[in-house]
């Protein structure tokens, strides 16, 4: 199996794409759904050479693809070369990445004890765990449930917040404008991996970005 390549390496090798939660994403807009779903074939086309494709979803003009490698949890250098295969296809057809629409939505869940917490949403989402105990969709269309550790009951906090990744150059703008919408910092003692925010009631979510997450080298 390839080696995971760290986020930096990944995002300097497919420049239209964004490095959100160990895969690459590309958002891409057609003129009309026809072309959207020519772009899907001719994607299909050269991809079948490399023995692997994207994850491809198809919303109107819209279409979202996806790589990462299972089980490295991660991107490989497989993944760049269908990356690129595909931005062959972008420049073939005279397409263009947006990566401001790039969204991926977990929800954390605060718990004492993980271990029987979890079981519960695996059950009622009827998913699969997977790595670091996040609680998957296996056709990845919805968003992973994760666990984080309490040392203390906190009544007086929500206990369940939503981590928003986007794209490392969309986090600004999006937090300028959950701000102006009324929302507050409440940390960025973690930016630029991520940033916490709150609602004029306190409920929590994290904007959250690749950067600040690599090793450095040395360490």
């Amino acid at each position: 199996m390839a080696d995971k390549l760290t986020r930096q390496t990944a995002s300097d090798a497919l420049p239209l794409w964004r490095f959100l939660l160990q895969r690459m994403h590309l958002s891409v807009r057609a003129t009309d759904a026809a072309t959207a779903f020519a772009f899907v074939a001719r994607v299909g086309e050269v991809t079948a050479a490399l023995g692997r494709g994207p994850d491809i979803d198809v919303r109107g003009e819209v279409v979202h693809l996806a790589v990462s490698t299972e089980p490295a949890v991660g991107v490989t250098e497989d993944d760049i070369a269908v990356g690129r295969s595909v931005d062959a296809v972008v420049a073939e057809m005279g397409l263009e990445s947006e990566p401001s629409t790039l969204t991926v939505v977990e929800i954390a869940i605060d718990a004492l004890d993980i271990d029987s917490v979890r079981p519960f949403w695996d059950a009622v989402l009827g998913w699969d765990v997977i790595a670091r105990n996040d609680v998957q969709d296996p056709l990845r269309m919805g968003p992973a449930v994760w666990f984080q550790q309490m040392d203390e009951p906190r009544p007086q906090r929500n206990r369940i917040h939503l981590d928003v990744t986007v794209a490392h150059d969309e986090a600004a703008g999006r937090i300028e404008r959950a701000l102006a919408a009324g929302g507050h910092l409440v940390s960025d003692a973690e930016a630029p991996a991520f940033w916490i925010l709150a609602d004029p009631e306190g409920n929590e979510a994290c904007v959250c970005t690749w950067q600040g997450r690599d090793p450095v080298p040395g360490d």
